[in-house]
């Protein structure tokens, strides 16, 4: 009995915020998912644009795709989603992991949000567990729980052979995630990471931000091997004790993302707006020392 071909992999990049993107078919059946997209967003106007998600829309229509997902791996804290333009333009359900409702219980209260907006995850289509599975043509999806960078990250492993890992590593020679933000934990995360890198050494790691050191190009897929040979933080031999103090005290020299305001409001409410106000306008909140 042959083989089923391997799922294809898109990948499109975020210049702006250096986020990857991923249209995943099946060539078979040509369903396909779309993994973290991004929208425009100009911080010192305010305005969003949806230029950058709009190539991942004439892709899966130039090549005759069905969309049956929108997958987010967690809340972004550096980009706002396009999964509502997305959903619009091709249909499909957006889903990310059940543990949002921990990310949003913490961020209504950070923001003060409406007594409207409930913290259950309901503004997503479908919110996923840990070991839950499912299908997309002949594409067989694993849900891994990923903690650490946030309380709600997720891998998506598809056939057992690629990983989409979201921000929770980076390729070997940038490391891993920062742990600081609220709900985060460095002790958490390499837990995490321990399990991902316990995937056969040749499974494919797609992930979702690149900052290249000078002289190397973006790059979006490493592998498990790679990762336990050469990664700068979490290579073998590498022990939590010794990890947790690199993360602590690289993530307290940090900056907070340029975007994370914007961001995580719009988020952690599947990427649709604030409700707009009696006038139709919509805004976006700016704590003040909060985080």
């Amino acid at each position: 009995m042959s083989q089923a071909p391997q799922p294809q992999v898109k990948a499109f990049l975020d210049a702006d915020s250096e986020t990857f993107s991923y249209v995943v078919s099946d060539p078979q059946s040509l369903k396909a998912v779309i993994i973290d997209p991004v929208l425009d967003f100009d911080y010192k106007s305010g305005r969003t644009a949806t230029d950058g998600a709009q190539r991942l829309v004439d892709y899966v229509k130039t090549n005759k795709l069905e969309l049956e997902w929108v997958l987010e791996t967690h809340a972004h804290a550096d980009h706002l989603s396009a999964a509502p333009f997305i959903k619009e333009a091709l249909g499909g359900r957006i889903g990310i992991g059940e543990h949002i409702r921990d990310v949003q219980k913490i961020f209504k209260d950070v923001f003060d949000l409406e007594k409207e907006f409930l913290p259950n995850g309901a503004q997503f289509d479908h919110l996923f567990s840990g070991g839950e599975t499912f299908e997309v043509g002949q594409m067989q999806f694993r849900v891994m729980h990923t903690p650490g960078h946030t309380p709600a990250d997720i891998a998506y492993i598809i056939n057992e052979r690629k990983a989409f890992v979201g921000d929770t590593l980076f390729m070997p020679d940038v490391g891993t995630a920062r742990c600081d933000f609220p709900g985060g934990s460095a002790s958490t995360l390499f837990q995490s990471i321990k399990k991902l890198l316990a995937l056969p050494a040749s499974t494919e790691i797609y992930i979702c931000h690149d900052y290249p050191p000078q002289g190397r190009t973006y790059e979006c897929c490493t592998t498990v091997e790679a990762q336990r040979q050469h990664s700068k933080h979490v290579h073998d031999g590498v022990s939590e004790a010794e990890f947790v103090a690199m993360r602590e005290e690289r993530d307290a020299g940090l900056a907070m993302p340029r975007l994370i305001l914007p961001s995580i409001q719009v988020n952690i409410r599947a990427g649709e707006m604030p409700p707009a106000d009696a006038h139709g306008k919509v805004y976006l909140k700016l704590p003040i020392n909060q985080l």
